[in-house]
């Protein structure tokens, strides 16, 4: 990092000033940090890891302090102005992972280190561009380039660089800098306010003893209905002579402000402040309950997950190895999980657990805060800014002890930071793919951070990621394993027996006093092309029209599972076989029925592009309009046809769209509510419904065909996952897996829950084509409006590629491509690869200038 000032306009000579700040500017494309100076009323105040604002490049910009220095390189340098925030933003194990994920992930120093802070507190110094001059009287003819952002401008107004960024994927600031020396560009610094802080609420409180209150009555107003609001308020806050929140002095009272203004004035209330948090658990009562006993099996694991946990408190023997815990699903992982916990805050600890997706947190919260109520917190993209703002500053107060959410929640600066839990583990929700931002796993980030703080990193999954199960079979990471599905406890499931006059199936487990025992849900194979030689065309084979009309019959639950949303997976004209495609990307639209009042209409669910159901083929003008495939909402119509007294629910992200739709649908379905549960990949997740006897999947080959090297893995994943949401409690269960491939071995190995068949197959797979793990991946996406410049730009930055591989000649190390993704236009821009595979492709990349690429280091997708 170099210690050049930048922005030297407002500095002057400090001989007499000793204490000096490293610090990482907020602005796009800069890749050294610079010296500042301390003045004299920031002194002793100023830590690595505050967010401060600095002036550099005659503009004000936000940065990040790394490091107090004794001296400078340079003499004359700028003042730091301010702190944006008085505390450290960042502690200094984050510091240090911020700089591992910058280069390990080849993206921006800055942007590793403001991923972790919530939004709305970190702002990126900008400039917004505005024309100077009509384009209307831009009559000489301009350059390409200068053209493109003239015209840009003229048709959205004014934009920031950040706009044109994405606006324009060429180099577009070179024309900028010449239209504004001409005058024809006006260019402005801007640098927005933080928008989140702390809320605060007006509050009132009894000034006066009783005995002076029982005297001022008599005066409080000649109006009679006056009179008895003002004395309500003053039986109110005479119950807590601490301040209360006046909002809840109008809900009792039926007062306003200015019966409070009133009494102030009378001397009789104070009236003041107060800072609340915003906490999404608040007000929300979990019932603690005594932790179950153990099986022989959960006993032997925990006994060596509470060893390593002992052992890194007193920092014996170095970081230790990240756990990775293999127990099929309802072998009881989150009940080691609670365990580890409970060991980590008895030592005085805190922890993170991390789940793939928001429709698991509600349940998993319920689990965690009813074991360690009052400690524990929340953290997602669901809440508002205000609410992870305030679950950001309790964190690193260390109010709360345990921080459980999505990806992000690995960043909450928890102090003394001792467990990291990441349930499902195998997710491809825990990588940040979006090119918008550091494109990092949360595993990998995970045990790299637990490395760091000498804390434990557990890793959870029936279906453990290929990589993970790879390194914990090499030595790795430490493997534990639980090998049968626990469902109950004795006691309980002898009274729920009794209760619904039903013979439970469970099997005491060998060893243990309580557990009860239940095999994995047996998985009935049905070829959908016998189906089809049978003369059934419908959605459902026969088989499980039987198995869903017995499930109904006995007052129990199913799932029904798909791999996809909306009605149909394409449209398409029966005369010409023209597939209707979204105007923006190269995709199918997807027919959605009538909703409410909304006509039926297609839908991109790429780019959100909508258009109304076509009556004729826009190619041919045929009517001949045929809908393919089952969706989310035409298998819902289907089970109604079938079964019109069935209470159906949806659940996929065209239902799931505003906040607290993923816990309404839980709770509504965990209480009985409904009967069948339709839905995507969020319902394959985690979930434990006990009254669930059925899973249908309606195709289990959706993906396999893919051209990705993970597209057997994730097949396997989702259908051995969605299977284990069957049989979870007293009534046992079922799977009907419907599919055009019986024999494939991942239908098989899912069919019979058998993840070594799986990994073995697999692995061979992957060794033989030079994929993870025995080689790593680097993919490099290209966006642009034009196919043509599209190509033309990742030929060029492939035959770069090309001579850096002649020059460095790393081992075992090849390209893919340039070719068109799988998903060729997207958003209006077409789409080219580039895949790096070798021991360290990032080496390889690392030298290239890459304007407008996406660097995608250890992709989980190829398409």
């Amino acid at each position: 990092m170099g210690d050049r000032p930048l922005g030297r306009e407002p500095g002057r000579l400090w001989p007499q000033v000793t204490v000096y700040a490293d610090v990482l500017v907020n602005v796009p494309r800069l890749t050294t940090s610079y010296t500042y100076a301390v003045p004299a009323a920031l002194e002793g105040r100023v830590a690595p890891g505050h967010l401060v604002t600095v002036p550099f490049g005659g503009r004000r910009a936000q940065g990040i302090v790394l490091a107090l220095l004794e001296s400078a390189t340079y003499s004359r340098v700028s003042d730091l102005e301010d702190l944006v925030d008085p505390d450290p933003v960042l502690t200094p194990a984050q510091l240090a992972l911020g700089r591992w994920l910058a280069d390990t992930y080849l993206a921006a120093p800055i942007d590793g280190l403001t991923l972790m802070l919530p939004p709305g507190l970190s702002k990126r110094a900008d400039t917004r561009y505005t024309l100077n001059t009509p384009a209307a009287q831009l009559t000489r003819v301009m350059p390409p380039g200068q053209q493109a952002l003239i015209d840009v401008l003229a048709e959205r107004g004014p934009l920031r660089g950040r706009q044109l960024d994405r606006a324009l994927p060429d180099n577009w600031r070179a024309a900028a800098k010449t239209l504004a020396e001409r005058g024809l560009l006006l260019r402005e610094s801007v640098l927005d306010p933080p928008t989140v802080r702390a809320k605060h609420v007006r509050t009132a409180r009894l000034a006066v003893s009783l005995n002076q209150l029982a005297a001022a009555r008599p005066h409080l107003s000649k109006a009679k209905s006056k009179a008895a609001r003002l004395g309500a308020v003053l039986d109110f806050l005479a119950n807590d002579f601490d301040p209360v929140d006046v909002s809840w002095v109008y809900a009792q009272t039926g007062a306003k402000l200015q019966d409070l203004k009133d009494l102030a004035e009378l001397g009789l209330v104070d009236l003041g402040e107060a800072e609340v948090w915003r906490d999404s658990l608040a007000g929300k009562e979990f019932v603690p309950y005594d932790p179950p006993e153990l099986t022989p099996d959960q006993a032997r694991v925990w006994q060596a997950l509470a060893g390593v946990i002992g052992a890194a408190a007193e920092g014996a023997g170095g970081p230790p190895l990240p756990q990775l815990l293999h127990g099929v699903t309802g072998s009881g992982k989150t009940e080691i999980y609670l365990r580890a916990l409970a060991a980590t805050l008895a030592l005085g600890k805190r922890a993170v657990v991390l789940v793939p997706e928001i429709a698991l947190t509600p349940q998993t919260v319920r689990r965690f805060a009813a074991r360690f109520p009052g400690r524990v917190a929340v953290w997602h993209s669901e809440l508002g800014e205000g609410e992870r703002y305030d679950t950001w500053r309790r964190a690193r107060l260390g109010v709360v002890d345990v921080v459980i959410g999505a990806r992000s929640a690995l960043f909450a600066p928890l102090p003394n930071l001792g467990l990291i839990i990441l349930d499902e583990e195998h997710d491809e929700a825990y990588k940040q793919d979006t090119p918008v931002s550091v494109s990092y796993h949360a595993r990998d980030a995970a045990v790299e951070y637990a490395r760091r703080l000498g804390a434990v990193c557990v890793l959870g999954s029936a279906t453990p990621d290929v990589n993970s199960y790879y390194r914990a079979r090499t030595g790795h990471y430490a493997l534990l394993e639980l090998p049968l599905r626990i469902m109950g406890h004795a006691r309980r499931l002898r009274e729920q027996a009794e209760r619904l006059h039903l013979t439970s199936r469970y099997q005491p487990v060998a060893d243990a006093q309580d557990a009860q025992t239940i095999d994995l849900p047996p998985v009935e194979i049905v070829d959908l092309r016998q189906e089809l030689r049978a003369g059934n065309t419908s959605i459902f084979s026969r088989r499980l029209q039987a198995a869903l009309a017995e499930t109904l019959a006995r007052g129990e639950q199913a799932i029904l599972f798909l791999n996809r949303r909306g009605t149909a997976t394409f449209v398409f004209c029966r005369d010409c076989g023209e597939a209707l495609k979204c105007d923006n990307c190269d995709m199918p639209l997807t027919y959605h029925g009538q909703q409410g009042h909304a006509a039926p209409h297609l839908v991109c669910h790429h780019c959100n592009f909508r258009r109304d159901q076509p009556e004729r083929c826009p190619n041919c003008g045929s009517k001949r309009i045929k809908y393919f495939g089952s969706g989310t909402e035409k298998v819902e119509e289907a089970v109604r046809a079938l079964f019109p007294q069935a209470r159906t629910l949806r659940w996929d992200r065209d239902v799931t769209r505003f906040q607290g739709a993923h816990e309404l649908i839980l709770t509504q379905f965990s209480g009985h509510q409904a009967d069948v549960l339709i839905g995507t990949q969020m319902i394959a997740k985690g979930l434990d419904l006990p009254l669930v006897t059925l899973v249908g999947v309606i195709s289990g080959d959706i993906g396999l065909g893919l051209p990705d090297y993970r597209a057997t893995e994730r097949t396997f994943q989702v259908l051995t996952q969605v299977a284990g949401r069957a049989g979870r409690g007293l009534l046992g269960g079922q799977v009907v897996l419907q599919t055009y491939n019986p024999d494939h071995y991942v239908i098989r190995a899912a069919a019979t829950h058998n993840y070594a068949e799986f990994y073995a197959r697999e692995l061979r797979y992957r060794k033989e084509l030079g994929y993870p793990p025995f080689r790593r991946v680097l993919r490099l996406i290209y966006r642009h409006p034009d196919a043509g410049q599209a190509e033309s730009e990742a030929r060029v930055v492939a035959r770069q590629l090309e001579a850096q591989l002649k020059m460095a000649r790393p081992p075992a190390t090849d390209l893919v491509g340039p070719a068109p993704c799988f998903f060729g236009k997207i958003a209006g821009e077409s789409r080219w690869h580039i895949v790096v595979r070798g021991p360290d492709p990032v080496a390889l990349v690392r030298p290239l200038t890459l304007r407008g690429w996406h660097i995608d280091v250890d992709p989980v997708s190829l398409l």
